[in-house]
């Protein structure tokens, strides 16, 4: 096969998500030591952009700020946020990761009793800060401006000291098979241990996430966990998902778009 043939392929199966080196190396038949150089020459020409292990296709896209992803979907993350309280059970170990939907939660566990929280979000910290009824932890570790949450080695090892009843994950895009695309790999590194350091895992996430993956790094969703979005998912969507073995969809009541 001719370079510019092979690059072309190597670009068509970007499209279509499957961008990793050993998956193109299975594919062509080629090293990895191609692979890698064909990558490369198609970042400089800038319709991908390298990740971790692979790449995807065209720049990576901007991450907004918690101050602007607050202002979308509101009213559909207020109703996620509502039914994920109602799986709370006065004096539970909870982890809360950053986002705007797992804020709005903290928002409604804020008079309840003898629960302790562990979190990584500016967000929630304030929101329960003045709450004496909650026993309240940070994580630690740096900040990231931009999502106003924790993230490092510090975080981590905090984590591993606890086992938690709950913990309430948010994502930039949930693919099925994949899991939670995150913009760094600090991320999905943080969200894939706070998973493992609970009995039961949620997802919240809503409707414009679903499918989609706006970032190449993934933290995936290996022991069984529960989706919750609002009332106006697609039903594709839906059934996308249902297909993964370690999700359950909830469709949270409250707000429904036509």
């Amino acid at each position: 096969m001719r370079p510019r043939d092979r690059r072309d392929l190597i670009y068509a199966e970007l499209l279509a998500g499957r961008g990793t080196v050993a998956e193109l190396c299975a594919l062509l038949g080629v090293s990895a030591a191609t692979v890698r150089r064909d990558l490369r020459l198609l970042t400089d020409q800038g319709r991908a952009t390298r990740t971790y292990g692979g790449a995807v296709t065209g720049p990576l896209p901007l991450e907004r700020t918690l101050g602007q992803k607050e202002r979308r979907a509101e009213a559909e993350k207020d109703a996620i946020a509502r039914c994920a309280a109602a799986e709370v059970r006065d004096g539970e170990v909870l982890i809360l990761d950053a986002g705007t939907t797992t804020g709005r939660l903290a928002h409604h566990l804020a008079e309840r009793d003898g629960l302790t929280v562990l979190t990584n979000g500016i967000n929630t910290l304030v929101t329960l800060s003045h709450r004496p009824s909650i026993t309240l932890i940070t994580l630690g570790g740096q900040l990231r401006h931009t999502s106003q949450a924790l993230v490092g080695p510090l975080a981590e090892e905090t984590l591993r000291h606890v086992v938690a009843d709950r913990v309430f994950l948010g994502a930039d895009g949930v693919l099925a098979e994949r899991g939670l695309s995150c913009p760094t790999l600090e991320q999905a590194s943080l969200k894939a241990l706070m998973a493992s350091r609970a009995r039961a895992v949620y997802v919240l996430a809503d409707h414009t996430k679903l499918g989609a993956a706006p970032f190449p790094f993934f933290a995936p969703l290996t022991t069984p966990a529960t989706l919750i979005t609002d009332a106006g998912a697609p039903a594709s969507a839906v059934a996308a998902l249902d297909q993964d073995p370690h999700l359950r969809v909830r469709l949270a009541s409250g707000v429904a778009r036509p």
